[in-house]
């Protein structure tokens, strides 16, 4: 673990700096964990390491702190949600500063996880000290930060399982914000109330193989999956719904490995992703699809046959507009001066883990720099995050 702790061990913006130089990639933890764990010890949270393994997975670290009390269960508690793993930086030699360099310059702070994110698990620290450095640890419940390092990854050792421990021994959590970098074009102006569901299907269409000069003893598998294809991409699926985009449907790969020139292959392989509304669930999507595609295949006659394989990484989900997007908003307005705007776009978050035991939203710094070369968060945004977060806190508690 890099030595970067500072006296000021819960300043958004120097402790988001030794988080940045913490080499996290998914699935390692490179001392981040540890480092946010000495931060938070040092201001009173009992800190819980939730480390998880399985077969086929990477072994995965991860961390609970919590401070306050919960009496007799009547107790509020609120709970932060993020991530400290980060994304592969890429091409090293693209970067204007070292990804893991976590230098200031020209009001920004760069690395790799400034803005997705570290920098958001440093403004959860510093709110919450600050918090109960003026309201002491009895204010009517409990604060925690659930930390994962497996939300880059495929999310199998993380938040899910950390989720069920807690439920298992009864502890509840009544509101959660996680610190996604939900904002778009400029501080505060957009929170996630939710996200679409995602769903991977990768298809085998199988024709019959053959000698391209007799085109009457075969079935091109090309041929048939570029029908299934245009069948798939032909409409759109649906117009939207409420609070969500319409429904979208891309293919990421078209395989079919054939060096011959004179041979219709008889086997095809392609995978689409959709992200979906809440018109849908997984199952009512698939079997709408898949009543489109059988349709294209029995229209086309032969020996034909279409195999799926069906991954869904999450269903859709909302938090209606009420209590907990209002204190956000209250919070975004009355600190940094913006109307936030609720959206449910982008891409997924373990938001849709937590949604099955807590109402849950997102908000964060601005998103348009993460995964990229030269990742960056405004050091003003970062201090900002920091006090809206604890203006929350202070509301959430108020009573």
């Amino acid at each position: 673990m890099p030595d970067t702790l500072t006296p000021a061990a819960t300043d958004t913006v120097e402790l988001t700096r030794a988080l940045v130089r913490c080499e996290s990639v998914t699935p390692r933890e490179a001392g981040a964990l540890q480092l946010l764990e000495k931060a938070l010890t040092s201001v009173g949270f009992r800190c819980e390491r939730m480390d998880f393994s399985e077969k086929g997975a990477d072994d995965v670290a991860n961390l609970y702190a919590r401070i306050g009390e919960d009496k007799d269960g009547n107790g509020k508690h609120f709970c932060f949600a993020g991530h400290s793993d980060v994304v592969p930086v890429g091409d090293l030699s693209s970067w204007t500063i070292g990804p893991f360099a976590a230098e200031l310059s020209g009001g920004y702070l760069f690395g790799r996880g400034a803005a997705d994110m570290k920098g958001a698990i440093a403004a959860f620290t510093e709110a919450a000290s600050r918090f109960v450095a003026r309201r002491g640890t009895s204010f009517g419940g409990a604060i925690s930060l659930l930390i994962t390092g497996d939300e880059e990854g495929p999310a199998v050792n993380g938040t899910v399982k950390m989720l069920k421990r807690l439920a298992d021994r009864g502890e509840k959590i009544d509101a959660c914000v996680v610190g996604e970098p939900t904002s778009s074009k400029r501080f505060g102006d957009m929170m996630k109330i939710g996200r679409r569901g995602s769903m991977t299907v990768d298809m085998i269409v199988r024709g019959v193989q053959g000698h391209v000069a007799y085109p009457e003893r075969l079935d091109n598998a090309i041929h048939r999956l570029s029908a299934l294809i245009e069948a798939l991409v032909r409409e759109p699926i649906d117009t939207g719904s409420t609070h969500f985009q319409p429904t979208s449907l891309q293919f990421t790969t078209v395989d079919v490995g054939n060096p011959a020139t004179n041979i219709a292959p008889g086997v095809a392989k392609a995978r689409f992703n959709t992200r979906f509304n809440d018109l849908w669930t997984s199952k009512t999507l698939f079997a709408h699809l898949k009543e489109r595609l059988d349709k294209v295949n029995e229209r086309l006659g032969g020996n034909g046959i279409v195999e799926y394989q069906v991954s869904v990484s999450g269903e859709s989900f909302y938090t209606p507009p009420g209590p907990l997007s209002d204190l956000v908003a209250g919070a975004v307005r009355d600190v940094a001066g913006v109307e936030c705007e609720l959206s449910t776009t982008g891409g997924t978050s373990d938001a849709r883990f937590i949604r099955n035991y807590c109402p849950v939203l997102e908000f964060g710094l601005i998103g348009e720099s993460m995964h990229k070369v030269d990742e960056k968060s405004a050091i003003a945004d970062l201090k900002t995050l920091a006090r809206v977060y604890e203006t929350m806190l202070d509301r959430y508690f108020a009573s």
